[in-house]
């Protein structure tokens, strides 16, 4: 069943933010990088190869509906500077948006009477909730650590060891 209007609409929306949200995390992994911690700076580029992977999840189920997507305008992330804490506030701020987004997707899914959406959508509700905890988590962490360099490095060098998983 084709998608109407205003879904396909809605999805290109989405398709779009997931690839705002690649870029983002891209920009966030540059950061990380001239700070010197390559393993946050890993595990951002992994993050922003998994939003891409989101994206591509949206299109084939516009495209399997019939529908073309439509890529819309991509802001450039801000630069997050040298503090690696504003670095994962960026992504976490980027993560609740982005579970906004779909939150609102499913909601008009439901109010159009898609529920051939619903099933991809309850997915992605359930993703963003592992997304926005895992960031969280993160940043308790390196709130515990505060100016402590032997534990930032710890953390930096377990986040190095996340290796890219499949959806």
């Amino acid at each position: 069943m084709k998608l109407n209007d205003t879904l396909a609409k809605a999805f290109s929306e989405q398709i779009t933010l997931e690839l705002e949200s690649s870029i983002a995390y891209l920009q966030l992994a540059i950061a990380l990088d001239d700070a010197d911690l390559p393993g946050m700076a890993s595990w951002m580029r992994i993050q922003s190869d998994e939003e891409r992977d989101h994206a591509a999840k949206f299109v084939a189920h516009v495209t399997d509906r019939g529908n073309r997507p439509q890529i819309g305008d991509i802001s450039a992330p801000a630069d997050p500077g040298d503090e690696v804490k504003a670095a994962f506030e960026a992504a976490l701020a980027h993560e609740q948006k982005v579970s906004e987004s779909i939150r609102a997707l499913y909601r008009l899914a439901q109010a159009e009477g898609d529920i051939d959406s619903l099933p991809l959508l309850s997915w992605f509700i359930e993703e963003q909730i592992e997304e926005e905890a895992t960031v969280s988590e993160i940043l308790g962490r390196l709130h515990m650590i505060g100016d402590d360099g032997p534990g930032l490095l710890r953390l930096d060098g377990e986040l190095g060891s996340r290796s890219p998983s499949e959806d």
